[in-house]
């Protein structure tokens, strides 16, 4: 499967190539028939009972970035297991879990595959961004042995059979977060207590990478379809995990007369800041209104839990699965956390109801380039940047039926188009 580099065109004069593996998902499967089921994946069906016990036995591997008390990324990822585990034990499937806690996007990463590898694990998930460079030094030693990196993009197209990428349309969550703070936006412009050019979101990004941009982009187009005079601000904090620096941002945001703070980092510090600074907040990768109920509104999330069992009970049936795996709302990979009706605009859970209906029957385009425009005007094309360093179209053009179809043609997020109404303070590559 011949690898691609694709990357978007950024306006005002930004530009930003993404690295990626372009092609057919799952593989050299043909590509979906839309983007919300990237690849010919199936909910996991019960494992054969050709054990004399009729129960199995699987030993997994999970490296960590962080830790089960980040109640954040991390955290969310446990929670995936959990729920995996069980589901996979009433199907007869019993898995053994060894955690790797606390590892950086370094030799220590490596280290750590290689550890879990001798430990005898079938299967190892390596949970952040930054690892999958270290995974796949390990992979090739092990190829009795399947390895995933989650959130990425290489695995799947580097000739090897036993490395997987896998990712959720969180950009379907993060259009729906924003649909709730832009009702709230517009009960406060229409109660008197801000003015349609005081509707300012401010959101907390990890790096410039296209995972990040196109979260912020989903949130931004869900807030302006209910609040049409909204802006938003980008503070770029350069780490996905840095509570101190991810509430130095939401502060400063807030201090620019941003009302309404967002985010795409690990913690909570952005929520609680927002909370002391009297401005309202959604969240991500957990419920926040426990340490911010005053100011959280609602949040999304990735729930693990239906991949971890798809993989798993795949390896435990001595089958294989899909090299690049991307699921949406479609199949329960993307929710929302609770909502805080105490705060929200009235009818908000109607509202976010009714949206996420149209989303999940595609009714609703998140990207719709007749929703937004790049310096003025509308979207009509994709580009990449070839090897000479010169835009070019992409071979794989990604807009088109009047929307720019993320994840479809990869499980990874390739949206990294600056629109208009976004204003970035920074910029930050890891």
């Amino acid at each position: 499967m011949k690898k691609r580099i694709l990357a978007m065109l950024l306006a005002l004069s930004m530009a930003l190539a993404l690295a990626a593996c372009g092609g057919n998902n799952g593989g050299g499967n043909d590509k979906p028939a839309d983007n919300s089921t990237n690849g010919d994946t199936q909910q996991p069906a019960p494992p054969a009972d050709d054990s004399g016990s009729g129960t199995k036995s699987v030993k997994v591997g999970l490296i960590c970035i962080g830790d089960e008390n980040d109640q954040g990324y991390t955290y969310n990822f446990i929670r995936g297991k959990e729920a995996a585990t069980e589901a996979l034990k009433a199907n007869g499937i019993d898995v053994e879990w060894v955690v790797k806690w606390n590892i950086g996007e370094d030799s220590g990463c490596e280290d750590a595959n290689i550890e879990l590898a001798e430990e005898g694990c079938d299967l190892i998930i390596n949970n952040s961004f930054g690892f999958e460079p270290f995974m796949l030094k390990v992979a090739p030693d092990y190829p009795e042995i399947e390895f995933i990196a989650c959130t990425n993009q290489a695995s799947w197209g580097d000739g090897l059979e036993n490395t997987h990428n896998a990712f959720a349309n969180i950009y379907e969550g993060r259009y729906l977060a924003g649909v709730v703070a832009g009702m709230k936006l517009q009960q406060m412009i229409d109660d008197g207590e801000i003015t349609a050019g005081q509707a300012v979101i401010g959101y907390v990004g990890a790096f410039s990478f296209a995972e990040v941009i196109s979260g912020f982009t989903a949130y931004y187009l869900g807030a302006r379809s209910e609040c049409p005079s909204a802006t938003m601000k980008v503070q770029f904090v350069g780490s996905w995990s840095d509570a101190t620096e991810e509430a130095n941002a939401a502060s400063a945001l807030a201090d620019m007369g941003c009302v309404m703070i967002s985010q795409h980092s690990d913690n909570t510090t952005p929520a609680t800041t927002a909370q002391s600074k009297g401005v309202f907040h959604t969240g991500y990768n957990n419920d926040m209104i426990s340490v911010a109920s005053e100011a959280s509104l609602i949040g999304t999330r990735i729930d693990w839990a239906p991949y971890f069992e798809y993989a798993i009970s795949s390896v435990a049936n001595g089958g294989s699965f899909d090299q690049d795996w991307c699921h949406g709302m479609d199949m329960g990979a993307v929710v929302m956390t609770p909502l805080n009706e105490d705060i929200a605009a009235p009818g908000t859970a109607e509202r976010l109801a009714e949206v996420e209906d149209q989303i999940k029957s595609g009714e609703l385009q998140v990207f719709d380039t007749s929703t937004f425009t790049v310096d003025g005007a509308e979207l009509t094309t994709a580009f990449a940047l070839d090897t000479d360093g010169d835009f070019t179209p992409d071979s794989e053009e990604a807009v088109f039926d009047g929307a720019f179809h993320e994840s479809y043609f990869q499980s990874a997020p390739y949206f990294a188009i600056s629109i208009d109404g976004i204003e970035w303070l920074n910029q930050a590559f890891g």
